[in-house]
C-alpha cells in the first residue's frame, strides 16, 4: 500500500487501512472502494490523505507501531478523563483502565526488534488533544525502549506522556478550537496547562513523582527558555526531556484547528536542528533513528528527477531507504537500497511527491 494525500484521491481507490470517526467508530474499513460521499467525510473530519492499495504498492507494508484497535481504545479513555468531573470514583476507574492500556502498549513496542516509526498517523482532526496524547505517549515509550529504560520506568514513561496534556482540561474550549492565531490573553492560558496538570495529578492519584514531573516539565527546554520553571539541562527530568520531543514532533505534525501539519522529514529538521538547544542532545540523536522522515509508503522526489515509493527503512540511515522507481508508464521497477547500490550513491530524495501519474 501506498499514501495518498487527501487532494489525490480518486474515485474507484481501494482502501489500505480501516479509518475511524470522532468517537472511535469505525468509519471505512480496509478494502473498501472510495466513493465521492467518503471523500466528502475525510475532508470533513480533518484527514490530511489515507493509504490505498494498488499494483504499484502491492508488495510495500505499512506496519503499525500498535494495532489500531489498542490506540483507539487508549484515545477513548484519555477522552473520558479529560472530560471527566470531580468524582473520584470515575476519575479513578478512568486511570485504571488507562494503566492497563499502557501495559499493553509496552508489550506491543517491547516485543518489535529494532522498531521505526514508519507510518504517516491518520488523526480526525476534532479530537487532535486525545490523538495526540496518545501518539506522544507511544512516541516516548519507543524512545524509552531504545534507551534501555526498565520496565517499570518505562510504564511510568507511559503514563506520564499519556497525561502530558491533561491540564488542558482546564483551558477553555474556545481557546483550544480557536481557528486563528492566539493573542497574548490566551498563550498565557494555555502555558498554565503543565502547572494545572501537575496540580491535577499530584492532588487526585496516587502516582510516582516521575509521572507528574514529567507532566509538569513537559515545556521546559535544554537551554533554559521553557516553562514554567525556566530550568535547563540536566535539571529537567529525564521523562520530560523525552515527553518534550515527541511532544513537539507530533505537534508539527499534525493538523490542528489554527495550523497545518507538515511532513515528517521537516519535523525530524526542526527537532535535529534544535539539538542542544531547545531539546537534550543524546535523546534527539536516538529519536533520529526511530522515525523515519520518509515514512513507509511515502511517494518521494529524487534529485535525479525520478519518483519512488518507500518500501523499507533503516535504523542506520533513515535517509537511504529501500525504495521502489516509479517509471513514466506508472509502472514500478525492482526495489533497491539506496544505501549500497553504487550507481545511485549521488542519488537523493529531495521531497515528497504528491501524485503519481
Amino acid at each position: 500500500m501506498r499514501y495518498v494525500p487527501i487532494n489525490y484521491l480518486e474515485e474507484g481507490m481501494i482502501l489500505g487501512k480501516t479509518l475511524y470517526g470522532e468517537n472511535g467508530e469505525i468509519l471505512l474499513r480496509e478494502d473498501s472502494i472510495i466513493q465521492l460521499t467518503y471523500l466528502k467525510k475525510m475532508i470533513l473530519l480533518g484527514y490530511s490523505g489515507i493509504y490505498i492499495k494498488d499494483e504499484l504498492s502491492e508488495d510495500i507494508v505499512v506496519d503499525d507501531v500498535i494495532n489500531e484497535e489498542l490506540k483507539m481504545k487508549t484515545i477513548k479513555s484519555i477522552k473520558d478523563l479529560m472530560n471527566t468531573g470531580s468524582k473520584n470514583r470515575k476519575i479513578a476507574s478512568s486511570l485504571d483502565n488507562i494503566e492497563n492500556l499502557i501495559s499493553s502498549i509496552i508489550e506491543e513496542i517491547s516485543c518489535k526488534d529494532d522498531l521505526i516509526v514508519n507510518m504517516l498517523d491518520l488523526k480526525v482532526a476534532n479530537n487532535y488533544v486525545f490523538y495526540h496524547s496518545v501518539n506522544v505517549s507511544v512516541l516516548s515509550l519507543v524512545l524509552g525502549v531504545a534507551m534501555k529504560l526498565n520496565k517499570d520506568d518505562l510504564y511510568l514513561l507511559g503514563v506520564s506522556a499519556l497525561l502530558h496534556d491533561i491540564g488542558k482540561k482546564f483551558i477553555p474550549n474556545e481557546i483550544l478550537e480557536k481557528t486563528t492565531a492566539l493573542d497574548k490573553r490566551e498563550i498565557d492560558i494555555v502555558k498554565k496547562h503543565s502547572e494545572d496538570g501537575y496540580r491535577y495529578i499530584k492532588e487526585r492519584f496516587i502516582v510516582h513523582t516521575k509521572v507528574y514531573m514529567g507532566v509538569f516539565q513537559h515545556h521546559e527546554r535544554h537551554n533554559g527558555d521553557g516553562y514554567p520553571l525556566n530550568i535547563k539541562g540536566e535539571n529537567i527530568s529525564l521523562f520530560a526531556r523525552i515527553i518534550a520531543i515527541s511532544d513537539v514532533y507530533d505537534t508539527l505534525t499534525s493538523n490542528r484547528p489554527n495550523s497545518k501539519g507538515v511532513l515528517p522529514s521537516e519535523a525530524m529538521e526542526y527537532i535535529m536542528a534544535n539539538g542542544g538547544s531547545m531539546f537534550h542532545p543524546e535523546v534527539v540523536k536516538i529519536f533520529a533513528t526511530k522515525i523515519a522522515p520518509y515514512p513507509v509508503g511515502t511517494c518521494v522526489k529524487l534529485s535525479n528527477g525520478s519518483i519512488a515509493v518507500i518500501v523499507e527503512n533503516y535504523s542506520v540511515c533513515c535517509l537511504r531507504p529501500l525504495i521502489k522507481v516509479i517509471e513514466t508508464n506508472g509502472k514500478s521497477v525492482t526495489p533497491y537500497n539506496m544505501e549500497l547500490k553504487d550507481s545511485n550513491l549521488n542519488v537523493t530524495i529531495i521531497g515528497i511527491a504528491d501524485e503519481i501519474k
